[in-house]
């Protein structure tokens, strides 16, 4: 949000130095990202008045202009009048009119924040010429450079301005006449999301009043009555018709005939370019200027176009409703759109002519051929605006300030400033009553509240009669009756409704840094443990420590997401206000997660890696039955993956065993050691956020995991063929999702500390070959439960190969390292043997297992 300093000082006065004005702002306003001094830019511009004018003795299209400055500039040659040399080729220059001059040694704006461009004095086809008289686009007002900028020498302000005019004098600096000596401070824009009124100089002129602790009124016709919606509708020329009520409370509408469109005056010109706006012309600028003024959005449509839209009509007509089946829209600019059903469309009795509260349409578009208008000014729906915004990838000035919820109590103010300014710019006459279709509109409330109330929460001992100065400052109503307030904000202020909010407002026009420091009273005793954030951190450790890389990704996920791996959209929370059209929904899983993010890793250049994430997804299967909000559940998944080169090099089996060690070492490290893995070929969960963890997963490669009683842990596998092709995975990936909840019931938190044998560990290898029908689990729990270990060793089984000839799939070998050590003498492997001979031949008994 940017705000021109001179533009507030016309409604309130300012006499802090700017440093230290940006330095409150920021402190209790809204963060300041950044203060241009524009003055810098029209450092040494002068008005001049051109005397005479020449044609060039050797350029049939330049002229010799004398100009007289006021003999201000130094160090520039003249005549023996006084008067200085220009040469120019604008077709507009005459006699007697006045201009800005740029004189030598001076940087033409348009170029300031560029490669700057400094005149000097220097001779064009044989004649000097001293600097240049400058068009809108070289002082960087406008695009136009059609001519000479003309200045008028009795209009400097709006004529409905509080400012009084000056009477324009050559050798006046260019810069103070129009304001363009100014600081503009751009204030970060959601600092202001919750107030509407902000995004308005007049808002934020009331604001720095009220924190600066000086009383602010209003302009008269801001807050005077204006309300015109009991007046009899013109039937002859328009017809308006709003069919959505809901979501536009208010929408008004004014005819003015035979309007003049021309470049607007400089002073409005002036006003636009300093925030940025580019001026277009005088109907389009002056409901740009409104709507930087008091936040309040407008739209000028031409009435005959609008009107020759439905032939045989004897009147125009707008209404205000939805699009109908393959309705489309060009937008000013020329971009064609084809809206949502949920859109809120304005159209003439046949056809789309705006997207309303976002952008107007081509076909009604006000140009220099325009002789009648209609003049729009209507309040829509935040979330329906923010929607539309974000679905269609429109970010205007409208829907920045219609997103925040304006107060439809300013339209008629607005209109009615607003029309008056045009009739005087254009030489129009209004032609119409005003249209103004509006719901049942509710005023603000008043607020109850007590001083100790506010006193309490901000640790202030403000009187009543304090907080009602504060208060009122700012235009707030408020009465005080002994220790209470009744306040009651003004109409632009949408956002007060509790007393809270009052304590806010109170804090910070007071000063947040007139708040006591004192620090606050605390129990020495120890707190208790949060369990879930020390299993979290635990888990965080340990796969770091593994070589796991974490990510913290969006809790929402677009559609096509849950789509890609096989998950139910109808069971996710869908997202009413999305900060982006890419974040739709609340994600079931994080495996998808994960998942999205491979692909790119692997095309920046890391060939193999590990993404783990820790956090909660929500379903609507998951739902507390006391006040039926979401339930987070708690999550950890991890996904390995390697790129198809480094995978054929470095890997020679699945993918799966990759992701299992990742899992088995977690698990090992919180003290889960009875796993039991189980194939996930038949599983079908009754639950819909099970459906959802399990559907990335091919089951045919995937394991449940769980523990020897049967408590589910994770799903672990690879990831179906349909899934790897949508995220452009590459073949050697793998991962698991577990349940955070179902760690901390199952996490030994005290496992104890076991010390090391200090006699050295015996590793011997068993390959037993078994029939094809039988798992690796049946085997790897038959020979832990086989081994005869004595209770004085420490001592772990692990898979090494499994391998299955391709000439003969009756049977497969499995191929395990048993590791031991003993903490009372070395072993022998004579003694290692023996106790593997005996495990073979338990498994060989009941799984038909042969040790080759």
């Amino acid at each position: 949000m940017k705000v021109s300093l001179n533009w507030i000082k016309e409604f309130t006065k300012i006499e802090l130095p700017i440093d230290q004005l940006v330095e409150k702002i920021g402190a209790q306003l809204g963060a300041v990202d950044e203060v241009e001094e524009l003055g810098k830019k029209y450092q040494g511009i002068i008005i001049v008045k051109v005397l005479s004018c020449q044609p060039h003795p050797d350029a049939a299209k330049l002229k010799v202009c004398t100009i007289d400055d006021g003999g201000t500039m130094p160090d520039v040659t003249r005549d023996t009048d006084g008067h200085v040399q220009v040469v120019c080729g604008a077709p507009n220059v005459h006699d007697g009119m006045l201009a800005a001059w740029i004189p030598p040694g001076v940087t033409v704006p348009s170029s300031f924040d560029k490669e700057p461009f400094v005149l000097e004095a220097r001779e064009i086809q044989g004649v000097v010429s001293n600097g240049m008289l400058a068009s809108a686009h070289e002082l960087g007002i406008s695009d136009d450079h059609n001519g000479i900028l003309e200045l008028n020498e009795l209009e400097v302000h709006s004529p409905q301005s509080t400012v009084p005019s000056k009477k324009i004098a050559p050798g006046a600096p260019f810069k103070t006449l129009y304001g363009l000596d100014d600081h503009i401070i751009d204030i970060e824009n959601k600092m202001f999301t919750h107030r509407p009124d902000l995004f308005g100089q007049l808002g934020v002129a009331r604001e720095v009043a009220g924190i600066t602790h000086q009383p602010f009124k209003s302009p008269a016709w801001y807050t005077g009555k204006k309300t015109s919606g009991e007046q009899e509708s013109d039937k002859h020329l328009l017809e308006v018709r709003n069919e959505l009520p809901n979501l536009v409370p208010r929408f008004m509408a004014q005819v003015v005939e035979d309007v003049t469109v021309q470049p607007s005056p400089v002073w409005l010109q002036s006003y636009l370019a300093r925030l940025g706006v580019r001026p277009i012309n005088n109907v389009v600028d002056i409901t740009n200027y409104m709507m930087l003024l008091t936040s309040q959005p407008m739209h000028a449509y031409d009435y005959d176009k609008l009107k020759a839209l439905d032939p045989g009509a004897d009147k125009a007509t707008i209404v205000v409703r939805h699009p109908k089946p393959d309705e489309t829209l060009t937008l000013l600019g020329s971009k064609k759109l084809t809206p949502r059903k949920e859109d809120i469309m304005i159209a003439s009795a046949t056809k789309l002519i705006g997207l309303g509260g976002v952008m107007g349409g081509a076909d009604t578009e006000v140009d220099e051929n325009t002789k009648n208008i209609v003049l729009e000014c209507a309040t829509f729906d935040m979330y329906a605006i923010h929607r539309t915004a974000m679905q269609h990838g429109l970010f205007t000035d409208a829907v920045t300030r219609f997103s925040k919820g304006q107060s439809p109590f300013q339209n008629d103010r607005v209109l009615a400033w607003a029309e008056g300014e045009i009739i005087h710019d254009t030489g129009g006459t209004p032609a119409s009553t005003v249209y103004d279709l509006k719901s049942e509109l509710q005023p603000n409330k008043p607020i109850k509240v007590s001083s100790s109330f506010i006193n309490d929460r901000l640790g202030l001992q403000l009187t009543s009669e304090d907080m009602a100065t504060l208060l009122t400052n700012v235009e707030f109503e408020v009465l005080v009756s002994s220790q209470e307030l009744v306040v009651t904000a003004p109409f632009w202020r949408t956002d007060i409704h509790i007393p809270e909010d009052i304590v806010e407002e109170v804090g910070r026009l007071y000063g947040y840094d007139h708040l006591p420091l004192e620090l606050p009273k605390r129990r020495i005793e120890p707190i208790t443990e949060d369990t879930l954030l020390t299993i979290k951190h635990r888990v965080r450790d340990i796969l770091s420590r593994a070589g796991a890389n974490e990510l913290l990704t969006y809790s929402f996920v677009h559609g096509d997401l849950l789509d890609k791996v096989g998950q139910d959209k109808a069971n996710a929370f869908q997202i009413a206000n999305a900060l982006s059209p890419d974040l739709q929904y609340y994600r079931l899983s994080l495996i998808p997660s994960l998942l999205d993010k491979v692909h790119a890793n692997i095309k920046a250049g890391f060939d193999e890696f590990a993404l783990f994430e820790i956090n909660p997804v929500h379903s609507k299967d998951l739902v507390s039955k006391d006040d039926k909000l979401p339930i987070e559940d708690q999550r950890v998944a991890l996904v390995f993956a390697a790129g198809d080169k480094t995978a054929k090099a470095n890997y020679s089996g699945a993918p799966y065993y990759q992701a299992k060690q990742y899992l088995t070492a977690l698990l090992k490290q919180l003290g889960i050691t009875k796993l039991e893995f189980q194939p996930a070929t038949t599983y079908e969960p009754k639950l819909e956020i099970s459906k959802a963890a399990i559907a990335p997963f091919e089951k045919t490669r995937t394991s449940l995991v769980k523990t020897k009683d049967g408590q589910f842990i994770a799903e672990l596998g690879e990831f179906r063929p349909a899934v790897r092709k949508s995220l452009k995975l590459p073949s050697f990936v793998a991962g698991f999702e577990l349940d955070v909840m179902q760690l901390m019931k199952l996490w030994d938190k005290e496992p104890g500390y076991v010390p090391l044998p200090r006699f050295p560990k015996v590793e011997q290898d068993i390959t037993l070959r078994v029939p094809a029908d039988v798992a690796y689990g049946q085997i790897y729990d038959g020979l832990h439960q086989a081994l005869d270990i004595s209770a004085k060793t420490t001592w772990h089984l692990s898979q090494v190969d499994i391998y299955q000839p391709d000439n003969d799939k009756t049977y497969k070998h499995f191929s395990f390292r048993f590791t031991i050590a003993s903490y009372e003498r070395t072993l022998t492997a004579e003694e290692v043997n023996v106790m593997l001979d005996k495990a073979a031949a338990s498994v060989g008994a009941t799984l038909k297992a042969e040790r080759i």
